[in-house]
């Protein structure tokens, strides 16, 4: 292996490339450490930094550290970044065939401890970063590293089986993993290290990679309940072990909503939670805005923690949310109106339930004695104005509502004689029944305006099967009453005055989850015995504390229909046959560095039948090339998945080329039985 070499890529930046740090059964962990660079203290030998750690398979050489601001600004206030790939991904070494695996989070342990103990480091360590970095910063904090200070975790979850990207109330994702994510990784985990930095084991690493990495995807498809292999690596489960102060920083148009409050009231460490308006992104660079400097936030909670100063930060309310505010709900919207509010703790202060029943010509009000049912045909195509799971791509807010509410059932309350503030999980208590097995149900909050726009603040559902226990499902009687308790995601709404609360329900969420396979007519009991209701989280009109001032980001976000090439994102429907069909594509393009030039393609084509749910078909496309000179190495990895009644069948076709020519394929064909599901 060759020796670290020194690099200065940005003025006041020392960049160490490729350190090598050691894991307990060998491996080798890859990382470069973006180093404090501004005057001659920093250059002394024997200059000492705390360090915050980036940890997550997204190679760590295919990083532009002048598009990403922390890897300038954390060096720049006296700290080091160290960007590590996890083993068997990019530059490091070992097998990587799942995320999160139980080694990858002991090596997560290793790595802290040793960095502690460099000349380099005073002893302080710290975790951040977004989605996988922040996923794996909590679950190494679960082992509880001696010298691990603080974790700052950024769009994660704490629980992989209800709350991420693979499963929603007991139904399977669709468009996300075969997109985006799932697809991804199987290409970027076959893609080389670079030759530069791996020295004579270059191509050593690299076919141990291609011979024994796996696709995620298969796995995830295999574990379709709530079992051990998902709560392995969800610290809900186990976060009484994290023994490091937690700063949790979220968004409400993020794919995890539920996770920061229900962890952060969990937590017994020194902890904030920070969540504002954002999709899956961090916060100065984010949409919807308003757009903050985050990491004026992080530096002022690093110097705290690791150098003792008194920045004021612990002084300020633990718990802050941005207010968001009814808007024209169009998809390409920049910004969110709303204000900032903090509470001096979780659940805040006067904190109450506000009751709304369901009732007899889509009423949402009072208790009524006088039962009822409404009836709705199972349609798999409900959902297309709902917007996109958020984690990934730069688009997919939602929009009005009423297309899709044409073949739901809605429940709409009288206009509001005042404001109602609500922060946390509203839950839809609904007594239904279907003349299917498997059938899903989706409780969808809306605001209603006086022009009768419907605007979606939130949005739950959940399998019926697994309507008793995630673990162990089982299906509907024909025509038997259910009751059903599905969490509403987790959001912080102010309802105005004169608009309209609204419940609608339907049993899809398309192209979101994939749909249950038996046709049905579903029912919705209410009043009498029967007292389905929508249930909120209601807040006074003021928050218990002061907010903070946070300063606005220097980044300006257009549109994102505004680009040269914009993305697509398209919902079809063939009249004569009445199936549907969604087609998504987005293309990222942007330079390493003066030698290296890296595109990205992801597409995604579904097609459903409203009178054959069963019988779905998705192809997802994903194309990653690395341009260097005089070499593009090009992985693609297209991943269809045919359902039946029964099963699920999976192809994927793996191929890695060089300048044109094949240099490596693999595929993976298998039918997977369907789990109630």
């Amino acid at each position: 292996m060759t020796d670290p070499i020194t690099l200065h890529p940005i003025e006041g930046v020392r960049l160490l490339k490729n350190i090598r740090i050691p894991t307990r059964d060998g491996t080798r962990l890859a990382a470069d450490l973006y180093m404090p660079d501004r005057d001659e203290d920093d250059r002394k030998p024997g200059a000492k930094f705390p360090v915050v750690v980036e940890y997550s398979p997204y190679h760590k050489d295919e990083v532009n550290a002048g598009r990403a601001r922390h890897y300038s600004y954390f060096p720049r206030h006296g700290y080091i970044i160290a960007r590590v790939d996890v083993r068997g991904s990019g530059g490091s070494e070992g097998v990587n065939t799942d995320e999160y695996m139980q080694l990858e989070q002991e090596d997560g342990y290793d790595m802290i401890e040793w960095i502690a103990q460099q000349p380099w480091c005073t002893g302080h360590v710290n975790m951040y970063g977004i989605s996988y970095a922040g996923f794996s910063s909590l679950q190494v904090a679960a082992h509880a590293p001696p010298h691990l200070t603080s974790i700052i975790p950024f769009a994660f979850s704490d629980d992989r089986y209800k709350d991420e990207c693979h499963y929603r109330g007991g139904l399977l994702r669709l468009y996300y993993d075969l997109c985006y994510y799932g697809n991804f990784m199987i290409v970027f985990n076959a893609m080389p290290p670079v030759a530069e930095w791996s020295g004579g084991e270059w191509a050593k690493l690299w076919e141990h990679h291609l011979k024994h990495n796996e696709p995620y995807l298969l796995k995830w498809l295999q574990h379709q309940t709530d079992d051990d292999y998902w709560r392995r690596a969800s610290v809900r489960y186990t976060s009484d072990q994290i023994k490091c102060a937690a700063f949790l920083i979220n968004g409400w148009r993020d794919g995890y909503h539920n996770p920061p409050l229900r962890l952060f009231h969990q937590l017994k460490v020194p902890k904030k939670v920070l969540l504002g308006p954002w999709d899956h992104s961090f916060p100065d660079i984010a949409l919807p805005g308003p757009r903050i400097d985050h990491l004026r936030e992080v530096i002022r909670w690093l110097d705290h923690w690791c150098k003792g100063k008194d920045t004021g930060i612990m002084d300020e309310p633990p718990v802050t949310v941005y207010m968001q505010e009814y808007q024209k709900p169009i998809v390409d919207r920049v910004e969110a109106p709303g204000a900032w509010r903090s509470e001096t703790q979780w659940p805040p202060p006067g904190a109450t339930e506000k009751v709304l029943y369901l009732g007899g010509n889509g009423t949402l009000g009072n208790m009524t004695k006088s039962e009822g049912a409404d009836t709705f045909d199972y349609n798999p195509t409900v959902g297309v104005t709902g917007g996109l799971w958020s984690c990934g791509l730069p688009f997919g807010l939602p929009g009005d509502q009423r297309p899709d509410e044409a073949f739901s059932l809605v429940y709409t309350s009288e206009p509001l004689t005042e404001e109602i503030s609500i922060i946390g999980c509203a839950r839809a208590v609904l007594h239904v029944a279907s003349s299917a097995r498997v059938m899903g149900f989706t409780a969808n909050l809306c605001e209603v305006a006086s022009d009768g726009t419907s605007y979606l603040v939130a949005k739950g559902m959940l399998n019926t099967s697994r309507r008793k226990s995630m673990s162990d499902p089982e299906p509907l009687e024909p025509g038997e009453v259910a009751d059903l308790n599905i969490l509403i995601d987790c959001t912080g709404w102010k309802f105005r005055k004169g608009h309209r609360i609204r419940l609608n329900v339907a049993s899809a969420d398309w192209p979101n989850v994939w749909p249950t396979p038996e046709p049905g007519t579903n029912r919705v009991h209410h009043g009498g015995k029967f007292m389905s209701r929508l249930i909120l989280p209601v807040v006074p009109a003021k928050g218990s504390a002061t907010p903070p001032t946070f300063l606005p980001s220097s980044v300006n976000i257009p549109p994102v229909s505004s680009a040269t090439a914009p993305p697509v994102w398209e919902v079809t429907e063939d009249v004569l046959t009445g199936r549907k069909r969604v087609h998504i594509r987005n293309k990222v393009d942007y330079r390493v560095d003066e030698r290296t030039v890296i595109n990205r393609e992801c597409t995604l084509l579904t097609e459903v039948d409203p009178a054959d749910p069963a019988h779905v078909t998705t192809r997802g496309l994903h194309v990653s090339r690395v341009h260097r000179p005089q070499e593009v190495v090009e992985g693609s990895s297209e991943a269809i998945i045919r359902s039946t009644a029964t099963h699920f069948h999976v192809t994927i076709d793996l191929h890695v080329r060089i300048n044109n020519a094949l240099h490596f394929e693999k595929r993976w064909t298998e039918s997977i039985p369907r789990n109630l599901l």
